[in-house]
């Protein structure tokens, strides 16, 4: 029986624990009580802008008093092409098509059947298979459930996920048995190549990956030279390399795609998120020149798609998101401001032996905690350390990410800080601050044995 992972626990709202929330305004959030709190994950690393930007709520006003959709098989609309222009533009040259979804389980679904579509359509539909990694979260619909390791997320569905391959996690601070830390890129691309041989190329579809790991491992960037290995392998056998940024892109690494960070373009990429800030449901999947043309030769354009597909609305407030990030240079600010805050964690968490790992990029940042320092060994699945943090710092105004499971998806501890990219310097302080009283307060109420 897998431990409860205390960042999705639907019974907390059965049993009336959760606060109800009423408003908020920029990078706070009040519950029905009045009690504020400081959201320093952005929900589950989405709110980009925090919360009632009043140009992003003027901006998705103004198209609701015009129309709130355009069904896509009989308009277009200006908030639709204008979002496409602009995603084209952040993503760089390479993925200038795109369908745009509700979210991100619909991005990832898109972006698997995108790859399907693109084989069957070349004559090679023998190519289905699926290779994904160990200890990554890719979505709730079957498609991206499948291609999931998330044990507590996928138990209850298992006999229906058709099979894919899972490989393993590419963690310089977990490597697999046997290999060095500095080895961990190189040899986690051979095991990629080798079970591309093992299944034979024919026969895979894509590989999909997440370029910083986040629900499933607590923020776990790819080491060096990873990703232009991976890309490598997938041009030689013609597997399609698609990158789930749906946590990581869409500027919360501090560049539009987390992939620029490693000079790699990927064949399709699902993002989500940051993408419409959390204002309306908003997620796409973007695809190559190279992908589009076979598709549009053989079947006129992408076979998926859903009801609300290009949503005109969602498009507007999309569109006024991305408007503000450009303009204001967040980006730039989250590069700079992330380096700043992980670096100031790091050194005020240094002397817990508890914390094993801080890590990240931008402002997506990881902590991770550990029984022994040493060892890098896990505390006990069943003291629930992450989730006792999240309590402490929520108890103290604080909304955090834990993540429990991270190392075997039952053993391990993490807790994602990832705030909103216009947070002020004053707010940045403020979550360093809330955050280490928040772990000491959790490590206080440990078994003395434990802690």
């Amino acid at each position: 029986m897998s431990a409860p992972d205390p960042a999705w626990d639907p019974s907390l709202e059965a049993r009336g624990g959760l606060p109800r929330v009423a408003w908020g305004r920029g990078s706070y959030v009040y519950d029905a009580t009045g009690k504020r709190y400081l959201d320093a994950s952005g929900g589950p690393a989405v709110f980009a802008l925090g919360h009632a930007h009043p140009e992003v709520n003027a901006a998705i006003e103004r198209q609701l008093h015009k129309v709130a959709h355009g069904y896509r098989y009989t308009f277009t609309s200006d908030a639709l092409e204008e979002l496409e222009a602009l995603v084209a533009a952040a993503a760089g040259p390479g993925l200038g098509s795109m369908v745009f979804v509700s979210g991100g389980s619909e991005a990832v679904e898109s972006s698997l059947k995108l790859a399907l579509q693109y084989h069957c359509a070349r004559g090679e539909a023998a190519r289905c298979r699926f290779i994904s990694r160990r200890r990554s979260w890719h979505g709730n619909t079957l498609g991206a459930l499948a291609v999931s390791d998330f044990r507590a997320r996928r138990l209850p569905f298992e006999g229906a996920l058709t099979e894919a391959s899972f490989l393993s996690c590419v963690n310089a601070y977990r490597p697999p048995p046997g290999v060095a830390a500095e080895r961990v890129a190189e040899a986690c691309a051979a095991e990629l190549e080798a079970e591309i041989g093992r299944l034979g190329a024919g026969r895979v579809a894509a590989f999909i990956f997440e370029p910083v790991v986040g629900a499933a491992g607590g923020v776990v960037p790819a080491p060096a030279g990873y990703a232009r290995r991976v890309r490598e392998i997938c041009d030689r056998t013609g597997v399609l390399m698609i990158a789930d940024e749906v946590m990581c892109g869409s500027g919360r690494t501090g560049t539009f795609r987390a992939l620029e960070h490693d000079g790699v373009v990927p064949d399709i990429m699902a993002i989500a998120k940051g993408l419409g800030g959390g204002y309306v449901p908003l997620g796409a999947a973007l695809y190559s020149d190279r992908i589009a043309e076979v598709l549009l030769r053989a079947d006129g354009g992408p076979l998926t798609g859903h009801t609300f597909t290009g949503h005109t609305l969602a498009c507007a407030a999309g569109v006024a998101v991305q408007k503000i990030i450009r303009r204001d240079g967040l980006l730039e600010r989250v590069r700079a401001d992330g380096e700043r805050l992980r670096l100031a964690l790091a050194r005020d968490l240094a002397p817990l032996e508890a914390v094993g790992d801080v890590r990240g990029r931008g402002f997506f940042i990881g902590v991770e905690f550990v029984a022994d320092r040493a060892t890098r060994e896990p505390f006990d699945p069943a003291l629930g350390l992450s989730a006792r943090i999240g309590r402490a710092a929520a108890a103290d105004g604080l909304l955090c990410y834990p993540v429990g499971g991270n190392v075997d998806g039952v053993k391990g501890d993490a807790v994602i800080l990832a705030p909103p990219y216009n947070a002020s310097a004053a707010e940045l302080e403020e979550i360093r601050g809330r955050f280490v009283a928040a772990v000491r307060a959790a490590l206080a109420t440990l078994p003395a044995r434990a802690s």
